[in-house]
């Protein structure tokens, strides 16, 4: 009967031991990735404390002006491309069209500040963005540049398909987030920036790691203006240099790697062939963070998704204690049974 229970508790231990390893091994990566019919909405609301407008003046003209203190919102819509050839049921990789736009809050006559298209794939475990991916590509688009008719016309596609064009992440961090730098993708240089980690933090009760990064001020562009804008009336119009810069700070779930909140502060310049940095002229100065609403809605997509992955992490670690105690104590029981006993059947002592 002694003999029965134990190899019971062994084969017990064995089992918690088996499952746990099940769990993290093969259920967990099974489970832990980007849905392939991912699709999200998020608004960030904020002011721009400068900002080059481009009113309406009539159906087909819009006259540009400098305006200060104007609310703003951002909106930002997640798909899928289930067309996109990279998309396959049960895959690892999942190609994703993000637009992006940045209006005058309630005020139709200001055209949109800036509006972005793109498409990349990225690996569905980690949210990197992965190669070969045929339909990756970018676009952006201001008031001065309307959007064509044509979707096609200002998209900028990869030189090779096997070439990750927007590399880093993007959406999101992989799960099981840590506390180190990740390179995150900004569209605006078209390259990578370290993507740093502050500090624990809380958002609407929900345990985030805290990241930011900054992008010092850089050339992105030229674009001509008139010469009236520069402090220059008397010349038609100028050719200036487009600079950039920013400070980001994102709010990551460390299980899901979910981005919950964002704030960032942008700057733009012009700056004229031999003009400091510093004395430029200020085209869009603003702070944009996400609305109250949308950051609800990433907290409880983030605690669900959770939730379900806690089984998959948390109880692994468990069951593998659990597991460690039954068999180290049907180890005992069995060294313990084959030990010499005496007529009273108690374990003899020499």
């Amino acid at each position: 009967m002694r003999s029965a229970l134990t190899y019971i508790v062994l084969g017990l231990g064995v089992f918690a031991v088996a499952l746990g390893l099940v769990l993290r091994f093969y259920t967990y990566p099974q489970l832990a990735k980007m849905p392939l019919d991912l699709e999200s909405f998020s608004v960030a609301t904020g002011t721009a404390d400068r900002a080059l407008v481009f009113v309406a003046n009539g159906p087909d003209e819009h006259v540009p002006e400098f305006r200060e203190d104007l609310p703003i919102t951002s909106t930002t819509y997640v798909t899928p491309d289930l067309t996109a050839p990279e998309m396959a049921e049960g895959g690892d990789v999942a190609a994703y069209i993000e637009a992006s736009r940045i209006t005058v809050t309630g005020n139709s006559d200001i055209g949109a500040l800036s509006a972005s298209v793109r498409q990349l794939c990225v690996d569905r475990h980690t949210g990197e963005a992965v190669a070969p991916c045929h339909t990756q590509f970018t676009q952006e688009t201001t008031e001065e540049e309307p959007e064509s008719p044509d979707a096609e016309a200002g998209r900028v596609y990869a030189d090779d398909d096997d070439d990750v064009q927007q590399p880093g992440f993007g959406f999101k961090l992989p799960f099981d987030t840590e506390k180190r730098t990740y390179q995150w993708y900004d569209l605006r240089i078209n390259d990578t920036v370290d993507l740093t980690f502050q500090q624990d933090d809380t958002v609407k009760g929900l345990d985030v790691y805290q990241f930011a990064y900054q992008v010092a001020p850089q050339q992105v562009g030229s674009r001509e203006v008139p010469g009236s804008m520069l402090g220059e009336p008397d010349s038609p119009s100028i050719e200036a240099d487009v600079f950039y810069e920013a400070n980001r700070t994102m709010w990551i779930d460390p299980v899901t790697g979910a981005v919950i909140d964002v704030k960032q502060s942008v700057t733009q310049k012009l700056v004229q062939d031999g003009q400091d940095y510093a004395d430029g002229e200020v085209v869009f100065d603003g702070t944009l963070t996400l609305d109250d609403e949308t950051v609800a809605n990433n907290v409880a997509d983030a605690e669900e998704s959770g939730g379900k992955l806690w089984l998959l992490t948390t109880l692994p670690i468990i069951l593998w204690i659990v597991g460690g105690v039954l068999i180290v104590g049907a180890a005992v029981l069995l060294v313990r049974s084959r030990e010499p006993r005496d007529e009273t059947g108690n374990h003899r002592r020499d």
